[in-house]
């Protein structure tokens, strides 16, 4: 499934150690199976409520007898995933199935935040990072690489009747391609944000993000390069070339941003500071201390806000 769906993703994820590999390979599993599942329906909104039977049955610890739901089981099993966040995920393709449409920027960032921010956070509580700065910045990414997609896929979407530029941006003089380059130039923006956050994440998994930032980033600018037109296509020297940048850029010493998450992610944060840690076992001596460096993080946050 991720070689054939995303070819960026999955060679992004071959620089992650097994142990949050299979993981996230079992999350992107999920996700696409979720996608596929409304958008191939010809009863989109029965296929929404069939997904939430099915979430249902894995919170349960009762998944359905489909390797999807099994390995999602697992996963949210032992890394605490709160259910706020496939919920919100869902509740994304459920957007796409109604034929949403989005006025502001921040309407297109609320709807980045479910279908790509909420896996963004997921992929950050596997590698084990929990705190609010963390958690923030891991939706950043999401959002950008989402912004990344969108401008790529501008033709495509129009063609199906789907429209994800902000409404209010649209005058007589703009175009299509005008408002993908804007949004592209928008995500430059959050990308940065979040390429802080990569240094909060174990040492052993951030060439892989880094190499996914880059990649995915790489797809809004050759979209833009191209005036949107025809689906962008990175070369495969090009993403050689990125893959072996992301290593460089994994050692280099950056300060996490502290600005807060943006608000439309505002309440997937909370959900997860509000949740219990998960029960993870590290091993090495250096796992334990991050562990912990993360888990007083996280108390500290929850802390700050005071009782729920």
């Amino acid at each position: 499934m991720i070689r054939q769906g995303s070819r960026s993703f999955h060679l992004a994820s071959l620089l992650l150690p097994e142990r949050y590999r299979e993981p996230a390979r079992a999350l992107y599993g999920f996700c696409r199976m979720a996608d596929d599942a409304v958008d191939n329906s010809s009863d989109p909104q029965q296929a929404v409520n069939m997904l939430m039977a099915r979430l249902d049955r894995i919170y349960d610890h009762n998944p359905d007898d489909a390797a999807t739901d099994r390995a999602f089981a697992d996963v949210v099993r032992h890394f605490a995933i709160p259910r706020a966040l496939p919920d919100a995920l869902i509740e994304g393709f459920a957007w796409d199935a109604t034929g949403k449409r989005y006025e502001t920027l921040s309407d297109v960032t609320a709807y980045a935040v479910r279908v790509a921010g909420t896996v963004g956070i997921m992929m950050s509580l596997i590698m084990g990072c929990r705190s609010a700065n963390g958690l923030a910045r891991s939706v950043d990414l999401g959002i950008a690489m989402q912004f990344s997609n969108i401008a790529r896929d501008v033709e495509e979407d129009a063609a199906n009747n789907r429209l994800y530029l902000p409404a209010e941006w649209k005058t007589k003089s703009t175009t299509s391609a005008d408002l993908a380059s804007r949004l592209v130039d928008e995500a430059e923006e959050v990308y940065a944000r979040a390429e802080t956050g990569i240094s909060l994440l174990p040492r052993n998994c951030r060439a892989s993000i880094h190499a996914a930032r880059l990649l995915y980033r790489e797809i809004g600018h050759e979209a833009k390069r191209r005036g949107h037109k025809g689906r962008a296509i990175v070369s495969g020297k090009r993403k050689t070339m990125l893959m072996l940048q992301a290593f460089p850029a994994a050692l280099s010493r950056t300060t996490a941003s502290e600005a807060p998450a943006v608000p439309e992610a505002r309440f997937l944060i909370d959900a997860v500071l509000s949740g219990r840690p998960p029960h993870y076992q590290p091993k090495t001596i250096t796992e334990r201390a991050l562990w912990v460096m993360e888990l007083f993080k996280a108390l500290e946050s929850r802390n700050q806000r005071g009782p729920s």
